[in-house]
């Protein structure tokens, strides 16, 4: 008898929940260095993924926080002088925040900008 050429389809199953699960990877593995190559796509893809998004006051809002935060903990922990009150640590970490915040946001734009000009490939 003639054999028909027609390809195989893969098979979803079901498992006892009802769901579908599709089978898993059916190719070869992998070599280091074509997994290498594709995780290192993948990573530039998200960065680039990042970079594309408009900036945003929100964001360069918690960014500013994080570092005010971060430097409250330092004036804290004793590393600029000893003893710093917690009121003047305060009074720092909120001056910083009102520099951080525009200047985040201007960066934020500037590397979108510089991003959206990059031709794709």
């Amino acid at each position: 008898m003639a054999q028909t050429k027609r390809k195989r389809r893969s098979k979803h199953r079901g498992n006892a929940a009802g769901t579908i699960e599709a089978r898993g990877r059916t190719g070869r593995k992998p070599s280091p260095e074509e997994q290498k190559k594709a995780d290192k796509t993948a990573a530039r893809q998200r960065r680039a993924e990042r970079l594309a998004q408009p900036p945003t006051w929100n964001r360069a809002t918690l960014r500013a926080g994080a570092a005010a935060g971060l430097l409250f903990v330092l004036t804290q922990v004793g590393l600029f002088q000893d003893d710093v009150p917690v009121g003047q640590a305060l009074g720092i970490c909120v001056v910083a925040m009102v520099i951080y915040i525009p200047l985040g946001y201007m960066f934020d734009n500037w590397m979108y900008k510089r991003m959206s000009k990059r031709p794709r490939r």
